[in-house]
């Protein structure tokens, strides 16, 4: 599913479309609806860097067994062993 949001919305919120990928990302890994790698994936961002927006925001982790199990993945498919 694709969601298209107006250059006039965008300018009305005084934010950008990074901003608001971040913004929505931040939201939903707070309600656990996402996990770190999916928010982080989410806001087109590395997982470090997605992190450290966290931190900057006193946003604390939460990391489970499912997280890592889908990190190890993650950094299997991309040629990690």
């Amino acid at each position: 599913m694709s969601m298209l949001i107006s250059d006039t919305i965008l300018q009305a919120a005084h934010i950008t479309e990074a901003e608001l990928r971040q913004e929505i990302a931040i939201l939903l890994f707070q309600q656990e609806r996402l996990t770190l790698g999916q928010a982080s994936r989410f806001a087109e961002m590395s997982q470090l860097q997605f992190q450290r927006l966290l931190g900057s925001r006193h946003i604390a982790l939460h990391y489970d067994l499912a997280e890592l199990q889908e990190d190890v993945k993650s950094l299997q498919e991309h040629g990690w062993q």
